[in-house]
């Protein structure tokens, strides 16, 4: 369907959803930028077409586009299988992430999600970019980091927690930002002023966020069948109705009400 849309303001919703072809970005006044395969100047406004077909167009007025650059995205991670990982290992994985989590103040499951999409959780993944470990941590960032063997899955979950959380101050706990730093670098994320125009980028953001939101999900349906369950557990240890005289019964029901916790609220009416 042909599509002409005369408003700069559309170019955050384009920013953030189009794939990202080999070609050309529009860099926006405003800070957004729109990536497209190439532009037509069109009077007061310039055409940018978002595919080789041309059926497919934005239209921006001229003065609101700062510039223009080639740009490619960063090429998607690979990561082949090195060398087989024992079995044993996933234990050892479950602890590190429990480990820098906790010194990090942040969600494993979040943790976990990332190394899902990084590594696959595989500790002697390699990317073709010489990406490493569990997290893919660059050896120039592993460097920095002080790690010695970004092989050893505590020492790079460790690190990659570190960086991950740091990204996250860096960027304000936006975590779409902060994710979009660890795939494609905080050079991309500043110089886009948020998420770059990259499909593969934005993949990997959502592919992240879905992973943690199914755990979240699948977290409080648990607590919530647990709840029922001892609702219902509850239930079944009610003592049976008596037909004793009321004498018999108040020391019983004293016991069991002196035994149940009473909210501030209540401690202060009975006082």
């Amino acid at each position: 369907m042909r599509t002409g849309i005369r408003l700069a303001a559309a170019a955050v919703a384009f920013s953030l959803c189009l794939p990202a072809f080999a070609g050309e970005v529009a860099v926006l006044r405003n800070g957004f930028s729109i990536h497209h395969e190439r532009h037509e100047a069109m009077g007061s406004f310039t055409r940018l077409y978002l595919d080789v077909s041309k059926k497919s167009f934005v239209d921006v007025p001229t003065n609101e586009i700062e510039s223009f650059e080639k740009d490619t995205p960063p090429a998607a991670a690979q990561t082949p299988v090195a060398d087989p990982v024992p079995a044993a290992s996933s234990a050892n994985i479950k602890e590190a992430v429990a480990n820098a989590s906790g010194k990090q103040n942040l969600d494993p499951d979040f943790v976990n999600s990332v190394i899902h999409a990084e590594s696959g959780f595989n500790p002697r993944a390699v990317s073709h970019k010489g990406a490493q470990g569990l997290m893919q941590l660059m050896p120039q960032t592993a460097n920095n980091l002080g790690v010695k063997d970004a092989f050893n899955p505590q020492a790079n979950v460790e690190a990659g927690t570190k960086y991950l959380r740091e990204l996250l101050e860096r960027y304000n706990f936006n975590i779409a930002k902060a994710l979009a730093a660890y795939n494609a670098g905080p050079g991309r994320v500043d110089r886009y002023k948020g998420v770059p125009p990259y499909f593969e980028t934005q993949a990997y953001i959502a592919r992240i966020i879905r992973d943690f939101n199914r755990k979240k999900l699948a977290e409080q349906q648990a607590a919530k069948r647990r709840a029922a369950a001892q609702r219902a557990a509850a239930q079944d240890h009610k003592p049976p109705k008596s037909t004793r005289s009321l004498s018999h019964i108040a020391p019983a029901a004293a016991s069991v009400i002196s035994a149940v916790p009473v909210s501030a609220g209540h401690q202060a009416a009975a006082h």
